[in-house]
């Protein structure tokens, strides 16, 4: 039994285990109703607009409430805010399995986005708090891992529960959807059980009280760009889209402004500017950034290329998945090793390695596009799901590495935020670019157009590795 009042809180092994659990669920919640989304669809009659709202409204509330969960981390005591949020994961996956029609789903999945955001941050800041040294380099190189294989096992595992409707029985054909959401309670359940039995306490000594104007406007910041790209183009872009992306750029202005101000006169804002002039957080970001747009609309895309112009089934198409998770997880075991010989170097050729993975797709879908399967996607999967497992575990020891541990929270919610926006802007951007094309192109030329996109977003996050520092702690 951990002492939760011990004064130097160390996290043991079934500890970061446990973070590490409630730092995956939220991730393959985010992917995991990829595959899920035509027999919702077909279950509900959701319609196109709404099943992007399934998607979109957990995205949104996951990310405009990061920050903020956080925050509270560093106030209330992070292992508090852990329970609390795993709890409420567990619960809202149980509302969104027993959703009895569309509009409740899209409220339950808010709702679960919200406990994703009271749940996440505080993995990052209690790493940060109970651990140093190597033992902090090697959770940080799990958390990094953990992340990377959580949103390509979602699809997998999504395909999969699809495929089986294990609960068939007791909900008819909806079983396999209900699944995906009902597998989190009893995973919810045991995370419960050993949060409370491992995880050390941690808050911040000198905690600050939650910034409410920088809240609102972080909030006004991220729904005014992400709400109209997502619903957008299954709306028909009505005028309010057009008004909430001219609404913006003021927003994201405003909230600047104001984090400055607050900044200067001493205050301890939302997200401090001064955070941001720490370099190596700084330069991380603008990687995350670029790697989650491609990275979201990637799984988003060839999970819709897949199950509608292939025809494949659902286990089929998340089990293509499979060589990508497989490689990730090989590159992130040997990426700490490779760090220490040859340091940030190992994003760059991560970046170049991804980069050649996703020209190979792209001429895999060009050519055999007809007869394109699971075997056939196997070399470019893997190859580029072996260029990701070289790069994202390092950029989030990169991007923390200077975070001091009472700003763990803040730290932590700025690059949970910062990626998750990322996501979702991918799966609105990239995701609209391929049903747009799709149409009147073809599901081969709109898949190979997306791909040769992202491949833009590789090497620009290949181009930035460049100016890393070399060393990373």
């Amino acid at each position: 039994m951990v002492r939760h009042d011990h004064p130097t809180p160390v996290l043991g092994a079934l500890g970061l285990f446990t973070v590490l659990l409630g730092a995956a669920l939220p991730l393959i919640d985010f992917f995991i109703v990829n595959v899920a989304l035509p027999t919702i669809d077909h279950d509900l009659d959701a319609g196109p607009a709404l099943l992007e709202l399934v998607v979109a409204g957990y995205g949104l509330a996951y990310a405009v409430l990061l920050v903020l969960g956080g925050r509270l981390g560093d106030m209330a005591g992070r292992r508090r805010l852990f329970l609390l949020g795993i709890a409420a994961f567990g619960i809202t996956s149980l509302a969104c399995g027993l959703a009895p029609d569309a509009w409740t789903l899209v409220g339950a999945r808010v709702a679960q986005g919200a406990a994703a955001a009271l749940m996440l941050p505080q993995v990052l800041a209690t790493i940060q708090a109970a651990t140093s040294g190597h033992r902090r380099a090697r959770a940080m190189s799990l958390y990094g891992a953990t992340a990377g294989l959580s949103m390509v096992a979602g699809q997998i595992l999504g395909g999969v529960l699809v495929a089986a409707a294990p609960l068939s029985s007791v909900f008819g054909e909806s079983a396999g959807w209900r699944s995906v959401f009902l597998v989190n309670v009893p995973v919810a359940a045991v995370g419960l059980v050993l949060a409370a039995r491992s995880v050390p306490e941690t808050r911040s000594e000198r905690p600050a009280p939650i910034d409410v104007p920088g809240t609102l406007l972080l909030a006004a910041s991220l729904v005014t760009l992400l709400a109209p790209l997502t619903e957008g183009r299954a709306a028909g872009w009505p005028l309010w889209t057009w008004v909430s992306l001219a609404l913006f750029p003021f927003a994201a202005a405003a909230f600047y402004r104001v984090e400055r101000r607050a900044d200067r006169k001493g205050l301890i804002p939302l997200v401090p500017p001064s955070l941001l002039r720490l370099d190596s957080l700084r330069r991380g970001l603008s990687l995350v950034l670029p790697f989650s747009v491609g990275f979201g609309g990637f799984m988003f895309v060839i999970a819709v290329a897949l199950q509608q112009g292939l025809k494949l089934g659902p286990a089929a198409s998340g089990l293509s998945m499979a060589p990508m998770a497989a490689a990730f997880f090989a590159a992130s075991l040997a990426g700490p090793g490779l760090v220490r010989r040859y340091g940030s170097r190992v994003v760059t050729a991560g970046g170049i390695i991804q980069a050649l993975g996703v020209v190979v797709l792209v001429i895999t879908v060009w050519r055999d596009w007809s007869g394109l399967g699971m075997l056939g996607l196997l070399p470019g999967m893997a190859i580029a799901g072996l260029g990701q497992g070289l790069q994202l575990p390092v950029l989030f020891r990169i991007v923390l590495s200077d975070v001091p541990p009472e700003r763990a929270g803040v730290g932590g919610g700025v690059m949970t935020t910062t990626q998750q926006a990322a996501l979702a802007l991918g799966v609105a951007t990239l995701g609209s670019l391929f049903l747009s094309l799709a149409p009147g192109s073809g599901m081969r030329d709109a898949l190979a157009v997306t791909l040769l996109v992202q491949l833009g977003a590789v090497v620009l996050t290949t181009l930035l590795s460049l100016r890393l520092p070399r060393a990373v702690a």
